[in-house]
């Protein structure tokens, strides 16, 4: 019976460490790259990564590299809108809201949509009214270009070249080499933009939300309608939403803290 609890006791943890590298890694592991960081005999990892993506934890890619299922973004999902950071996170989106003086949120990208799971509106009239849980493109969004262009170029090119780049607004990006110059200036100045490209008469921008290990795990983002604010009138805000989104990265990096 011991034995029996200590390999289930070990079991369970090689799950969470499979889920940890993967949910942590810049690019796609292989199951025999995940056997070597792990130091997880081969027999092993192949059983357990067999059972996380029957149970739609993780998924395989086209290549055959590992990457995450809709049940691990779920979870991702519900650590970031737990109540326990609500509070602190909704008290950031609301002082830069109010400094702004326009709609303030925070997207994250899964698969080639991007989430919008937390917002606090402007009190304005007239506003852009996209519920939080709303899906939006990530062609042609500000969050959707800006989480685009941290990718590595061989994965940009393959998700470009098989993206459907319908027109949306008067200024959606239609031609893939122009999309790619977009992203590619996105990447130097690290602030995502939407010039009326989805949404005619709304404009935006957005700011990057880094983890610990410095990759991009959200995106912070600011839209208003162009008859109140221009694409350079709300980019002036960028120093304030770089220190908003600062703020964030310092409570995602404290979840794990139990006094927090």
């Amino acid at each position: 019976m011991n034995e029996q609890r200590r390999e289930k006791g070990s079991s369970i943890t090689r799950v969470l460490e499979i889920i940890e590298a993967i949910s942590l890694t810049e690019r796609p592991f292989s199951a025999t790259e995940l056997s070597f960081l792990l130091d997880i005999p081969k027999p092993s990892i192949h059983r357990l990564l067999q059972q996380l993506e029957a149970s739609n934890y993780i998924q395989t890619n086209m290549r055959g590299q590992l990457v995450p299922g809709d049940r691990m973004h779920d979870i991702a999902l519900g650590v970031l809108q737990s109540s326990r950071h609500k509070a602190a996170r909704q008290a950031i989106l609301k002082n830069l809201a109010s400094k702004i003086g326009e709609t303030c949120g925070i997207s994250i990208f899964d698969g080639t949509d991007m989430i919008y799971y937390d917002k606090i509106e402007t009190n304005w009239p007239l506003r852009i009214h996209l519920p939080t849980g709303s899906h939006t493109p990530i062609a042609c969004t500000a969050s959707g270009k800006l989480y685009l262009s941290t990718l590595p170029e061989d994965r940009l090119n393959r998700i470009l070249q098989n993206l459907p780049l319908d027109r949306l607004a008067r200024n959606t990006i239609t031609d893939p080499a122009t999309l790619t110059q977009a992203i590619a200036d996105i990447s130097q100045t690290q602030i995502g933009t939407d010039n009326e490209e989805f949404i005619d008469g709304m404009v935006a921008c957005s700011i990057p939300i880094e983890n610990k290990t410095g990759s991009l795990f959200a995106c912070l983002f600011a839209h208003a309608p162009i008859i109140r604010k221009s694409l350079p009138e709300l980019l002036a805000f960028e120093p304030l939403m770089r220190k908003a989104a600062i703020e964030l990265s310092d409570l995602i990096s404290k979840n794990s803290s139990p006094e927090y």
